[in-house]
């Protein structure tokens, strides 16, 4: 199946108000800036936002955040390096926040693309965030049944595409894009690279094609960090 390619805007046109949605990244590593920017743009509110980290500076997650368009953030780092957008709006009580072990909310959306319901793992065990969760203890041991991560839409980063969706990273910009695309409903990929059929070799394809339901061609996609360094804001 051939599927279609468009730009960051017209790719995010399909996102509402009140959606879940995913966005890849560790750190600014693998973050789809050009897509969040569009997303911006194009008005959605009251997001839940699954993320590693809750935004840096003032652009991507963090400007998504100051625009007020974020109901919950559902992360593992709320503290950046500058995370200011974030944390103004959380301690006056206008966005939520659901702290999730980075191991924990990796595992939890890929059950979510693996079609687990829940699983137990003994991180938390013991603490504040196992409190109100089942508990079970096996061969001697506490574990805390955490449930699956699902999402209407996931905002992915990737390397190289070919018409059928088939994806490829570059290095750890990899991160949470493949279990992303799992695991959302719609997975809306931009891509630097976009060849034709057959084009990346099957045996180097991370995320194949059958996950991926919009391409957004980004020849030359901004990092994070580089805008941050520039003190860049957007919109």
């Amino acid at each position: 199946m051939t599927k279609p390619v468009t730009t960051p805007h017209e790719a995010v046109a399909p996102v509402h108000d009140g959606a879940t949605v995913m966005i890849s990244g560790f750190g600014g590593s693998g973050a789809p800036i050009e897509l969040v920017h569009a997303l911006i743009d194009q008005g959605a509110r009251g997001l839940t936002i699954v993320n590693n980290n809750a935004g840096t500076g003032q652009v991507g997650l963090a400007a998504l955040i100051r625009e007020k368009r974020v109901e919950k953030v559902i992360c593992s780092y709320p503290r950046t390096n500058d995370a200011r957008c974030f944390t103004e709006l959380y301690l006056d009580g206008k966005i939520a926040l659901e702290l999730v072990p980075q191991g924990t909310l990796a595992e939890r959306i890929r059950a979510a693309g693996a079609g687990m319901p829940a699983f137990f793992t003994r991180t938390a065990a013991g603490t504040e965030l196992a409190k109100g969760k089942e508990t079970r203890e096996i061969d001697g041991v506490l574990y805390v049944l955490e449930t699956w991560l699902k999402a209407d839409f996931a905002l992915v980063k990737a390397d190289r595409a070919d018409r059928a969706g088939n994806l490829t990273y570059r290095l750890s910009a990899r991160n949470f894009g493949p279990i992303m695309c799992m695991a959302a409903k719609t997975s809306i990929v931009q891509v630097r690279e976009i060849g034709e059929k057959g084009s990346i070799d099957p045996e180097i394809v991370v995320t194949p094609g059958i996950y991926v339901d919009r391409i957004a061609h980004v020849a030359e996609p901004v990092q994070e960090e580089a805008l941050f360094r520039a003190g860049a804001r957007y919109p």
